[in-house]
């Protein structure tokens, strides 16, 4: 491995720990620096990742019911990024793998998810 990939590494675990100390220590609900949706302001509508934040709270303190409340759908897109890391990492080594998940079918697989999620959160009112 080159020492560039694993300074990106290093990075982006940093980054993810910061985020997750911030989110750990600090309630979504009741601080008011964390942002708003723009699109939840615009249109009234949520979008797939409205309550990401306050389920990532959640999470974090290890209140899985209550993350599903925020957004159900964070639980299988933190599978879905998982997956692909795993993939990534296995990328040299295991081509079949790393082919089978960046497929078109895998990737259209999940955007379709994404989508389906999106008009059945307003629809159903979840």
């Amino acid at each position: 491995m080159s020492r560039r990939r694993i300074a990106i590494a290093i990075l982006i675990m940093a980054v993810a720990l910061g985020a997750g100390a911030i989110y750990f220590l600090f309630d979504p609900n009741e601080s008011g620096f964390f942002p708003r949706c723009v699109f939840l302001t615009l249109t009234g509508w949520k979008c797939p990742g409205c309550g990401t934040q306050r389920a990532a709270h959640a999470l974090l303190h290890g209140d899985v019911m209550g993350a599903m409340r925020y957004n159900a759908f964070l639980l299988i897109a933190l599978a879905m990024v998982a997956l692909c890391a795993w993939g990534e990492w296995k990328r040299t080594t295991n081509t079949r793998l790393y082919l089978a998940i960046s497929s078109k079918w895998v990737v259209g697989g999940f955007l379709a998810m994404v989508l389906a999620w999106w008009v059945l959160r307003n629809v159903m009112d979840w």
